[in-house]
C-alpha cells in the first residue's frame, strides 16, 4: 500500500537565484531586504512583496489604504480578535483599534498586524473621542462609529448605505458589543441569518461586514 499523503506545500520562496537586482546606480533597490534575498522569504505576504523590507511593504500599503477603520472590544482576550485583524489587513483598512485591554490575543492575526497601524483606547469613551476628532480625507473632521451586532433594533447591513469613512466596531464572541460602545454608535447593523443558530462567529461576521463596505466603496456596487 502506497502512501497517498500529499507533499507539504512550500510557503514563500527560497534564496534569490542569480545576480541580485540593482537600480540605475547599480545599487540594491531600497525596498529589497538583503537578508531575505540571501535566506529566502517565507512570510505570509503576496508574491509581489517577496524579498521586500517590512517597512517598504507598510509604506506601499499606506499609499492606498481605504477609509474603513476597524475596532474590536478586548474584554475577554478573545482569539477571534486576531481573525478580525487579519481580515482588516486583507481589505487594507486604514487602521485597527483595540478597545479595552492593551494586550490582545495575536495568534489569529498570523503576523498581519505588523503591516497595519494599531491604536489603543482604554474604553469606549476614548474611542469615541478619537473618532470625533479624526481627520477625514474629504477635509472634514470626525468618523462615525458603526456597530456590528444582532441586537433588538439593529438594521440589516444588506441594503444599508455604509459611510465612505467610518469605524466598524465589533464585540467579542458571545457577549457582543457592550452598552458603553453602543451608546456612541451612529448605527448598529446586523447580518441577516436564516438558520437556527443565534449568531455567526465573530471573526466570520467581521469579514462579511468589511466586505459589504468594500463592495460599496471599492467596487462601487449598490448597498
Amino acid at each position: 500500500m502506497t502512501d497517498q499523503t500529499p507533499p507539504e506545500r512550500e510557503i514563500g520562496v527560497g534564496p534569490w537565484e542569480g545576480l541580485w537586482p540593482t537600480d540605475a546606480d547599480g545599487a540594491l533597490p531600497a525596498h529589497l531586504d538583503p537578508q531575505l534575498l540571501r535566506e529566502g522569504d517565507r512570510r505570509n505576504v503576496l508574491d509581489q512583496y517577496r524579498y521586500w523590507r517590512h517597512e517598504a511593504i507598510v509604506a506601499e500599503l499606506d499609499t492606498r489604504r481605504h477609509g474603513l477603520h476597524v475596532a474590536v472590544e478586548n474584554w475577554g482576550h478573545d482569539f477571534n480578535i486576531g481573525s478580525v485583524i487579519r481580515t482588516a489587513n486583507a481589505f487594507n483598512a486604514a487602521a485597527f483599534h483595540i478597545v479595552g485591554r492593551r494586550r490582545w490575543n495575536r495568534r489569529g492575526a498570523m503576523v498581519t498586524d505588523r503591516y497595519q497601524h494599531e491604536h489603543h483606547h482604554p474604553d469606549a469613551a476614548a474611542l469615541a473621542r478619537w473618532a470625533g476628532s479624526a481627520p477625514r480625507r474629504d477635509g472634514g473632521v470626525g468618523l462615525p462609529l458603526v456597530g456590528i451586532d444582532n441586537l433588538p433594533g439593529s438594521v440589516g447591513i444588506e441594503g444599508h448605505a455604509l459611510p465612505v469613512e467610518c469605524v466598524m466596531v465589533f464585540g467579542q464572541e458571545g457577549p457582543g458589543l457592550t452598552p458603553e460602545v453602543l451608546a456612541h454608535c451612529e448605527a448598529v447593523l446586523h447580518i441577516e441569518q436564516f438558520g437556527s443558530t443565534r449568531s455567526i462567529n465573530a471573526g466570520a461576521a467581521a469579514a462579511i461586514a468589511m466586505h459589504a463596505w468594500v463592495r460599496q466603496h471599492v467596487h462601487g456596487l449598490p448597498a
